[in-house]
This record gives C-alpha cells, sequence and structure tokens, in this order.
C-alpha cells in the first residue's frame, strides 16, 4: 500500500503576487532615471518634512517635476548616466540651460526644488552632494518683483458674473464660487481655503480657522480669519446648497461640480480663470487675493502688526513685500486725508 503524498498545513494562494515595479530585463538609462524617481516619490509620501509633518501631495508633486526636468535635459543631452553619476559641473549646465527658458524665478524654484532629490541620493546611494559644493552656481530669487493687486472692479465683475449674491440664485456652482471668491478676498491663501472643513467656521461669530500649511491640524493650531459680514452670508448659503451634494456628509467644506469630491488646486485655478473669462477679463492668479486683501487692510488704517497676525506672518519682510505695490497709492491718500496743516 503506498503512501497518500502530504498536504501541506498552509492555506493556498489564489492569486499570484505582481512585483512592486515591473523590472525590465535590458533598462535604459531613462528607465533607470525613472525607477530613482519612483523611488524617491515614494521616500517623500513615507517621510516627515523638517516641520515633522507629512510631505503634501502638492509639495511631491513640485519635487518630482524638477527632477522630472533634469531627467528630460539628460536625455536631450544624449547622457548615458544615471542621476548619481551627476557633479557639480554639470549641474551647472543644466541650470544654465534652464535659466534661458524660464528665467531668474523658474530657476530659483527648480533649484530649491531638487536640494531634497540630491540629499536622499547622498544619504541613499552615497554620492557626493553637489549642493555641498561651493562651485555650484545659485540662482538667488528674482528681486524687485512687486506682487499685482486686483483692482476693485475686477473683484466686483467676479461676484457679479457668480451671482453677485443674490438669494434667488440656486446654482450649485455659481453659489460655490461666489462663496470661494468671497472667502478670497479674506487673505487666505489657496492651500488654506482648500484644506477648511466644516468644523473650520463659527459662522455665528463671523470667523474661520485655517489649518496651517503642511496641514496640520493639532488641537489649537491654525489662525483665526475674520470674515466679513458678506463673506458668511455667501457661506451660508453654499452651506444651504451643499446639501444636494452626494458627498455632502464629508467633512471638507469645497466640493466639485457633478458630485465629484473635494475641490483641488486645479480646479480652483480653472474656475477663477473660466469666471474672469466670463467677466472679460485675462487669466488671474488666486494668490493675488492675498496681495489685495493685504493692501486693502493697510489702506483702511490697519496697523502692520495686526495685518501680520491675520496674515499669518511672524516675519515683517513678507508684510513689506506684500505692500509695495500700492505703497505710493497709499501713502498719496493718507496725505490727502490730512486736508490743509497749515
Amino acid at each position: 500500500m503506498s503512501a497518500q503524498p502530504k498536504r501541506s498545513p498552509l492555506r493556498a494562494s489564489k492569486t499570484t503576487a505582481s512585483p512592486l515595479r515591473a523590472v525590465p530585463q535590458d533598462p535604459s538609462q531613462s528607465e533607470v532615471r525613472a525607477a530613482f524617481l519612483s523611488d524617491y516619490a515614494t521616500h517623500l509620501r513615507a517621510s516627515n518634512n523638517k516641520h515633522g509633518r507629512p510631505y503634501q501631495e502638492k509639495t511631491v508633486t513640485a519635487y518630482t517635476k524638477a527632477v522630472r526636468a533634469l531627467d528630460r535635459w539628460m536625455t536631450q543631452q544624449g547622457m548615458e548616466e544615471d542621476f548619481t553619476g551627476l557633479d557639480t559641473a554639470t549641474l551647472n549646465l543644466f541650470f544654465r540651460a534652464y535659466f534661458e527658458e524660464h528665467e531668474q524665478g523658474g530657476t530659483n524654484t527648480v533649484q530649491r526644488n531638487l536640494r531634497p532629490f540630491f540629499s536622499w541620493l547622498e544619504g541613499e546611494f552615497d554620492t557626493a552632494n553637489p549642493y555641498r559644493d561651493k562651485n555650484l552656481q545659485r540662482y538667488s530669487p528674482p528681486v524687485g518683483v512687486k506682487p499685482k493687486t486686483l483692482s476693485a472692479e475686477f473683484v466686483g465683475d467676479l461676484l457679479k458674473v457668480t451671482g453677485n449674491g443674490h438669494p434667488r440664485v440656486r446654482d450649485f456652482e455659481k453659489v460655490r464660487d461666489h462663496a470661494i471668491i468671497r472667502v478670497l478676498t479674506e487673505g487666505v491663501r489657496a492651500e488654506e481655503l482648500l484644506t477648511l472643513r466644516l468644523d473650520s467656521l463659527n459662522l455665528e461669530q463671523g470667523l474661520a480657522q485655517v489649518v496651517p500649511l503642511k496641514d496640520a491640524r493639532a488641537a489649537g493650531e491654525g489662525r483665526i480669519i475674520p470674515l466679513q459680514p458678506k463673506t458668511v452670508v455667501a457661506v451660508t448659503r453654499w452651506l444651504r446648497i451643499r446639501e444636494q451634494h452626494k458627498m455632502s456628509k464629508g467633512e471638507h467644506l469645497w466640493l466639485g461640480s457633478r458630485n465629484r469630491g473635494r475641490l483641488t488646486y486645479s480646479g480652483l485655478y480653472r474656475m477663477l480663470n473660466r469666471r474672469a473669462g466670463e467677466a472679460g477679463y485675462d487669466s488671474v492668479h488666486p494668490h493675488q487675493f492675498r496681495h489685495t486683501a493685504t493692501d486693502d487692510m493697510l489702506s483702511a488704517g490697519m496697523s502692520g502688526e495686526d495685518v501680520m497676525t491675520i496674515q499669518g506672518w511672524k516675519d515683517p519682510t513678507m508684510l513689506r513685500r506684500y505692500a509695495q505695490d500700492m505703497a505710493a497709492s497709499r501713502a498719496l491718500k493718507a496725505a490727502r486725508r490730512m486736508g490743509d496743516r497749515y
């Protein structure tokens, strides 16, 4: 009598596990660099920034976009090396080529956004870090570029094309967009606006608490923003029509149209420029509302210290930069209010 074959006591897998990433048999240098980029993005999403908070996806996108720009340039140059083979001289050539197309501001941004990548390479592969080399050519931020303040006519026209806050307007997008534009006039950053949640609001007192950048929400964190009466009304109307959305039970204040989830930065940018086009204007950037709010507060006679508190600045450098655009106009108005002095 033959012995029966013994069975395994382990649970049999019904599916074949797939590898985390397909590895080409004979990868090109472009594929090798793509693998580096994939590992770097994974590292960022699993790491905290210098403030001890997870990197936001927007930051991950900016950092990896800079690496992709470097990868494209290396491909155009026919370079066979992967990223670990880059030295200071080669990186200087990349930055100069980037400067020719993107000028000072763009080059400063990509240079800053590449720094964490070379720190990661240094730690993972024990490579020399060009950013530690004094021969690396630095590109400072552009000097003398003043923020652009939006005209009162433009803001008024944007509010008009979104229903002007009329109580009979029931269009989902118009009510939402009108409320968003009103909140932007309070001086919040785009990122702060998009991370507002239902529990961020105290409409009875006309206040909102914005989450600090990097999306931290520890108890007591976040500064308090006073809301104008018309902003309170606009947000209240939005909360009523928001109940029609299939994701209205979620925590995020701003929801996408056609029952999409929370509003994203790209959605906000597209909305503002669509509304600007409807009002007959060129494109606008969300951050320009923050410049404008700073000028509004200073023009109303608010002290610099109070403006810094509301805007969330600890250093007066930002106040001076934001206030620069309309400084002459405010000075003239202040002088005229004095009338005849003698």
